[in-house]
Parts: C-alpha cells; sequence; structure tokens
C-alpha cells in the first residue's frame, strides 16, 4: 500500500505571541542580515510550511540575535538570551534552529555575502606594482570597517571556533580559502598547486591579517587593559598593509626568476 502524500502545515504563530513585521534592529546592516539570512527557507524544524506568521517568527529570532549582538559586550548571547528577547518560548525557538551554533550560522550567512562588495572584490582585480602601497592600504581599511560592522559576531565566530566548534571552524575554513587563493593569484602563484610557494605565503599573510584586523577592533582586550592603552585603527593597520605590500613585492619577484 502506497503512503497518502501530505502537505506539511503553515505554521501557525507560536504561544499566541503576535507576529512582528519589523525587524528589532532597524540599521542598514541588521536588516539586511535578517532578511538575508531568510532567503531560501522554507520549513521549520518540524517540517511545516512557512506562512507569513512562520517567517515573521524566524524573523524575530534573527532579529533579536542581531540586537543582542549590537549590545553590551557583557550581555550573554544564548538560545535563552534570544529567546526572552523575541518574546518566545524556548520550544517555539527550536523549532526552528536546533541550537546556537546553527542560529549563529543563519546570521553569519549574508554577512558572509556582504563581503564579496565589501572588501573581497578589491582582490578579484591585479594590482598594479606601482599601485601597490595604496591598494594594500585601501584593502585594509575596507576589511577593518567591514569587522567594525559586524565586530561581535566575527569575534564570536572566531571564538567558537577556537573552541573547536566543529561546523563553526568548517564555516571559518570555507570563508577564508577563496581569500587566500586570491591573494596567491596577486603574488601571481597557481591556486590549483596547494604547494605552490605562493599558497604558503598567502596563508601567512592572510593569517596575520584576520589577527591585526582582530586586535584593532577587540572591545573586550580594550575593556581589560584600559583605554589608555588603546591605540586608533591606523596603528595596526598601516604597519599590516606594509608587510602584505612587501610580501606581494617579493612573491612577485620570486615567480619572475622562476
Amino acid at each position: 500500500m502506497t503512503a497518502a502524500h501530505t502537505v506539511p502545515s503553515e505554521d501557525p504563530t507560536e504561544n499566541g505571541v503576535p507576529s512582528v513585521h519589523s525587524p528589532a534592529d532597524h540599521s542598514p546592516a541588521g536588516h539586511s542580515i535578517v532578511t538575508g539570512a531568510g532567503k531560501g527557507v522554507s520549513y521549520n524544524l518540524n517540517g511545516q510550511k512557512l506562512g507569513r506568521k512562520g517567517r515573521d517568527t524566524r524573523e524575530r529570532i534573527l532579529a533579536a540575535t542581531v540586537e543582542l549582538l549590537a549590545g553590551a559586550e557583557d550581555e550573554p548571547i544564548t538560545m535563552s538570551a534570544v529567546a526572552r528577547k523575541a518574546s518566545l518560548g524556548m520550544t517555539s525557538l527550536y523549532n526552528y534552529f536546533t541550537d546556537f551554533t546553527e542560529l549563529l550560522l543563519a546570521v553569519l550567512e549574508p554577512v558572509q555575502v556582504e563581503s564579496e562588495t565589501a572588501f573581497v572584490a578589491m582582490l578579484r582585480e591585479r594590482w598594479a606594482d606601482e599601485d601597490l602601497e595604496n591598494r594594500c592600504h585601501a584593502f585594509m581599511l575596507a576589511y577593518h570597517d567591514f569587522w567594525a560592522r559586524h565586530s561581535r559576531l566575527l569575534h564570536l565566530r572566531n571564538s567558537m571556533a577556537d573552541n573547536r566548534d566543529e561546523r563553526i571552524m568548517l564555516q571559518r575554513v570555507r570563508s577564508t580559502m577563496p581569500l587566500i587563493d586570491l591573494f596567491a593569484i596577486q603574488m601571481d602563484g597557481d591556486p590549483s598547486v596547494r604547494a605552490h610557494p605562493a599558497m604558503g605565503m598567502a596563508t601567512v599573510l592572510w593569517t596575520g591579517i584576520e589577527r591585526t584586523v582582530t586586535m584593532a577592533t577587540d572591545v573586550i582586550v580594550t575593556n581589560l587593559l584600559g583605554r589608555e592603552r588603546r591605540r586608533e585603527p591606523e596603528f595596526y593597520l598601516v604597519p599590516e598593509a606594509r608587510l602584505m605590500e612587501l610580501v606581494i613585492r617579493d612573491t612577485r619577484l620570486a615567480a619572475a626568476r622562476g
């Protein structure tokens, strides 16, 4: 006997809480994260088709997460904190996200898309030797600005990756590998040859770039050491841009010599 095909029911408003049509964070960055993270999602975890109410509920969860990320550094970001901020029960929250990692990955997805126009596209054009200094500095400024817009989210991602959250580690690696390839190409290297010297240089270079911007945007370190020890971003960005220039020039020369 063939089992009858059933169409999942539309997800109702949970716990009698009215749906909210506007995200909690009304900033352009917050709105783009919430709307971007909802694209392509048609069902909740119970297999129920997301109607307007279901989509609103999911957006409320994402908006609450973004609002917490924009809040005080000492305000915890947990599933229970998100549920409280979204005025939802924990059961409702788990209808949409199995755990905090899955929720964070949903928030990261549109941020990753934004990175293309924010700084990645700059690498897709070869930087002329005579303009290398300016291009390296401009890249560092753009990358820092991107981190400054999403500072707590990206610091949290890196912290979770450092603590061996495998899904977050995978996201971080996948977002990094194309950048290493692009830097290798800037150095006249061949990314398809993983043992190419330019790939090693690009990997070490990118590690330094990310660490530099991490330090330049780390509010916790500032609070720990005191604001009198705080340095302006240029204190970190200018030296790193110079190192980037030297590495690219040197590796290009080595490639030209064969």
